[in-house]
């Protein structure tokens, strides 16, 4: 008996989810919007340290031959 009613809630529970089909937000399937979750956790794992995004006040090669020549910048 508790096996019933322990696979029955167990079953209730995992109808509280939409289907993949079903309209979800910004007009995507929700699906499609638990793919593009999961591709974006992937993309912040990814993320490079913050230290790595700073600007650098190194010149560039360019930058470089412009400044001996004078040029404005």
């Amino acid at each position: 008996m508790r096996r019933i009613v322990l696979f029955a809630a167990i079953a209730a529970l995992g109808a509280c989810q939409k289907a993949d089909n079903e309209p979800g937000p910004g007009g995507v399937t929700m699906g499609e919007a638990r793919a593009l979750d999961d591709a974006a956790q992937m993309l912040d794992k990814r993320r490079p340290p913050a230290e790595l995004l700073q600007p650098s006040d190194a010149l560039l090669p360019q930058q470089n031959e412009a400044t001996e020549a004078g040029a404005p910048q």
